[in-house]
């Protein structure tokens, strides 16, 4: 049987968990070779060409009165270009980071329906997308499933649960006051 000491163990322990780290720290100031895709391959980053021309609208599917974003790009985006659509008119799309872009509302009486977005670009390119209108939605009553639901509607106790509450604090605040000024039997006195 062979006897190891405590440092024996604590050398032959450490040594164990440094062998690893050891051995890489090579290989970490190597440099790695990346193999890179051929052109044309998925995962290649190329710059987007400088001809691409197109228009984009977000929400696709807006209210009416409610505000969209458009993005745009022509040919050269540090001049201001117009985008025209019947939901809000004629609206001129600002230079913005490299793109062409601006907010319009669409107008409150457009009937629900798929409009047209055109980009008219200065140089006499266009694009263009859709828009849906949709008609505004009102939101319904909840389920009456207890006084959350009827507490507006005065069915059932949903009305009177405050002027009841009132008339209860009241009747308590006065049997209070009657009790207080009543006149309390001693106890222990002698009677004479």
């Amino acid at each position: 049987m062979v006897s190891v000491t405590r440092r024996a163990a604590l050398v032959i322990a450490a040594a164990a968990f440094a062998a690893p780290l050891v051995g890489a720290v090579p290989a970490l100031a190597a440099p790695v070779p990346v193999a890179e895709p051929a052109p044309g391959q998925p995962g290649q980053s190329q710059p987007p060409p400088e001809d691409v021309i197109f228009v984009e609208v977000t929400p696709s599917t807006v209210e009416p009165g409610f505000l969209v974003g458009i993005r745009a790009s022509c040919r050269d985006n540090s001049v201001p270009a117009t985008v025209v659509s019947d939901a809000f008119g004629r609206v001129q799309v600002q230079p913005q980071r490299g793109l062409l872009t601006a907010s319009p509302m669409v107008r409150e009486r457009t009937r629900p329906g798929n409009y047209r977005i055109k980009l008219e670009c200065p140089g006499g390119q266009t694009a263009s997308t859709m828009l849906q209108v949709v008609n505004r939605v009102v939101p319904s009553r909840g389920p009456a499933t207890g006084f959350g639901g009827t507490a507006g509607s005065g069915l059932g106790l949903g009305g009177l649960l405050v002027p009841m509450g009132l008339a209860l604090t009241l009747a308590g605040a006065i049997v209070g006051v009657v009790a207080a000024r009543r006149p309390r039997p001693v106890r222990g006195a002698a009677r004479r």
